[in-house]
C-alpha cells in the first residue's frame, strides 16, 4: 500500500538561464502547456535581457515595454501569476538615495507592465562584500514595501550549499542565511537551488536544514533542465525528473524549474514535475518520459528521443555522429525536431563570451 501524497506545491518557471532570449512564439508555447499541465506561476528574468540586470537602471524601450505587456496578459489569461525578476547590480554598497530612485523608478516600470511577483535576484554577483545579508535585506524589503506585485521573492548571492559559489564569487560570510532569515520582511520568498548549482538530488534532510537556518522554507529553484553555459549547453535535458520527491512538498512554498535553451524540448521534462508529485511512490520516470513526450509530440517522435536519449542527453554533442541524427529529425515536421537540428547544427552552443556578457 502507498502513502498518502502530499499536497503539491506551488509549481512555477523561473526563466533565469543565460543564452538566446525565446522568440513570443516560443515563450507563448511554453506558457500555454506549462499552465495545461498544473504550474501556477511564470517568472521573467532570462539573464539576456540587459534591463533587468547590467542596464537594470535603464527602462526597457517602448517595444520590449510593449511585448512585456502582452506577455503578462498571456500568462495570466493561462490561470498563471505573472513575475519579472530584477538583479540590481551594484544597489548594495552603497544602498543610498540614488539607488533608492533607481529602483523606486525601475519597480514602477515593473508594475505597470503587470505583475504579479516580483523578484530581486542577487545570483552570480561578488559576495565577498561587508555586511552582505544585512544590505541584501535591505535592497530586497525596500522593495516589497513599494511594489504593487502581492509576492515577492528573492535569491541569495551564495544560493546553494555548493564551494564552486565560493570559488567563483568569493568566500561567504559566517551565518550569510541565518543574517538574511533574521532581516529579511517574513513574507519574502527565498530561491534556493540546493545541495549544489545543479542539484542531483533534492532531499527533506536538506531542506529542512535550510529551513532553519533561514527561519522559513525555500522556493526551490530546479536547476534542472536548464542546459545553458559552455558545458551544459552541448547536452539536451530531455530526462524525465529524478532525484526529487513527492516528500519534499511540505518543506517548501513552491518549486521553480530554469528552462532549456530549447523551448518546446524543455516542455518534455517539464511536464514530468506534476507527475512526479501527484503520483508520489508510483512515479517512474521512464514512463513518466514516455508518456509525456508522446503526449506532446507524437509517437514517432517521441520514440525516436527515446531511442537517443543517451546519445542526447549524457554523451553529449562532442561525441555524437551527426550526420545520421540530423538526417532522422529533418525528416520530421514538428518545433521540437526542428530544435535538435538547430542544437546538431551548433546554433545553440554556448561560449564563454557569452556568459560573461549578460
Amino acid at each position: 500500500m502507498t502513502r498518502p501524497v502530499p499536497p503539491l506545491p506551488d509549481l512555477g518557471m523561473i526563466e533565469g538561464r543565460f543564452g538566446r532570449l525565446w522568440t513570443p512564439e516560443e515563450r507563448g508555447h511554453v506558457v500555454r502547456t506549462l499552465a495545461g499541465g498544473g504550474y501556477s506561476f511564470y517568472h521573467y528574468g532570462p539573464k539576456a535581457d540587459a534591463a533587468l540586470r547590467r542596464a537594470w537602471r535603464t527602462a526597457h524601450d517602448p517595444v520590449q515595454t510593449e511585448a512585456l505587456a502582452r506577455l503578462s496578459s498571456e500568462v495570466r489569461a493561462a490561470g498563471m501569476r505573472f513575475g519579472m525578476a530584477l538583479t540590481p547590480i551594484g544597489s548594495t554598497h552603497p544602498f543610498d538615495d540614488t539607488v533608492r530612485a533607481d529602483l523606486t523608478r525601475r519597480i514602477a516600470d515593473l508594475d505597470a507592465t503587470g505583475i504579479d511577483d516580483l523578484a530581486i535576484l542577487f545570483d552570480d554577483l561578488r559576495g565577498d562584500l561587508p555586511e552582505l545579508a544585512v544590505r541584501q535585506a535591505q535592497v530586497v524589503n525596500f522593495c516589497a514595501g513599494i511594489t504593487r506585485a502581492t509576492r515577492v521573492y528573492m535569491c541569495p548571492t551564495y544560493y546553494s550549499d555548493d564551494p564552486v559559489l565560493d570559488r567563483v564569487f568569493g568566500v561567504r560570510p559566517v551565518d550569510y542565511l541565518g543574517d538574511l532569515g533574521r532581516m529579511l520582511d517574513p513574507a519574502v520568498q527565498v530561491y534556493w537551488t540546493g545541495e549544489e548549482v545543479c542539484a542531483r538530488e533534492v532531499g527533506v534532510g536538506h531542506l529542512r536544514t535550510v529551513a532553519e537556518a533561514l527561519g522559513r522554507r525555500v522556493c526551490l529553484w530546479d536547476n534542472y533542465p536548464v542546459n545553458d553555459g559552455v558545458r551544459m549547453s552541448r547536452h539536451l535535458h530531455l530526462r524525465a525528473f529524478t532525484g526529487r520527491t513527492a516528500a519534499i512538498a511540505p518543506w517548501l512554498t513552491g518549486h521553480a524549474i530554469n528552462p532549456m535553451i530549447q523551448a518546446h524540448l524543455g516542455c518534455v521534462p517539464a511536464l514530468t514535475l506534476p507527475l512526479l508529485y501527484r503520483r508520489g511512490e508510483a512515479y517512474a520516470y521512464g514512463a513518466a518520459f514516455r508518456e509525456v513526450a508522446t503526449e506532446l509530440l507524437g509517437a514517432e517522435l517521441a520514440g525516436l528521443l527515446q531511442a537517443d536519449l543517451l546519445k542526447l542527453q549524457d554523451s553529449g554533442y562532442d561525441r555524437l555522429n551527426i550526420p545520421p541524427l540530423r538526417a532522422s529529425y529533418a525528416a520530421l515536421d514538428h518545433p521540437a525536431a526542428r530544435e535538435v537540428v538547430r542544437w546538431l547544427d551548433g546554433l545553440d552552443l554556448m561560449t564563454d563570451a557569452e556568459v560573461q556578457t549578460q
